[in-house]
């Protein structure tokens, strides 16, 4: 998804400044919103997108309710800023906020499915090791909608550590920290979760998982519009 497609850091000529977006650290635009660049946050929107719309969509598995989530998650993340410490890593504290707010309308909307379960005896055995693993090899971009459903096939709380550390590609601790679990659960749900993705799949799979769950450019767009209208406005409108 392109970066330089909001118009409200573009330069003279219609273009974004290519130095915000390649020299500018995470921390360097975090500093600088605080500081009262309030525009500059859609940069880190538009790095983040993706991850942020994988961890609403591995926990919500509908579309729509994910891309309110990420709004939501932006907001929260934009209006408790200064609660960011900065030897943290941004990406892993607004994982952590979106995931917080994707649990939250979960519980509102089903509240009689909790996330977490009891991991022993959940689920078919693992397959055993020497088997080969389906979904570490490079799968097609015409079977993405396959692997999708299979992801969308795990139990919740299998599907949410499945989606940040195989097609997002957080660490074990981003993940369980994001989660609120303990690293050996990322482990055992991870593990397990392979395990039932390669049933479903069985050989049939040729790319990455990195091509499902895409994040594409139309829907980045209104996702950053409609954070930046809600987060631009106080600091642009009437005093």
């Amino acid at each position: 998804m392109g970066l330089a497609t909001s118009g409200r850091l573009r330069d003279s000529n219609g273009q974004m400044p290519v130095e915000m977006l390649t020299t500018l650290s995470d921390r360097e635009v975090v500093d600088r919103v605080r500081n009262g660049e309030t525009a500059l946050f859609e940069i880190l929107m538009r790095r983040h997108n993706q991850r942020v719309y994988r961890a609403a969509r591995a926990i919500l598995k509908d579309e729509s309710e994910a891309e309110d989530v990420m709004q939501q998650a932006y907001i929260n993340a934009f209006l408790h800023l200064e609660q960011f410490e900065s030897r943290a890593q941004f990406s892993t504290w607004l994982t952590r906020i979106t995931i917080y707010e994707a649990l939250a309308r979960r519980r509102k909307q089903r509240p009689e499915e909790p996330l977490s379960s009891n991991d022993e005896g959940y689920g078919p055995e693992p397959v055993s090791s020497s088997e080969i693993s389906p979904e570490r090899q490079a799968y097609s971009g015409e079977l993405a909608r396959l692997i999708e459903g299979a992801v969308d096939a795990l139990p919740e709380s299998y599907r949410a550590v499945f989606m940040l550390r195989e097609v997002e590609g957080l660490s074990t601790l981003e993940t369980a920290e994001g989660l609120g679990v303990g690293e050996e659960a990322v482990k055992t749900r991870l593990h397990r979760a392979r395990a039932m993705v390669r049933q479903t799949l069985s050989d049939r799979l040729g790319a990455s998982a990195s091509q499902a769950f895409q994040f594409h450019a139309p829907r980045c767009d209104r996702v950053v519009a409609a954070v930046l209208a809600e987060i631009v406005k106080p600091a642009t409108g009437p005093q």
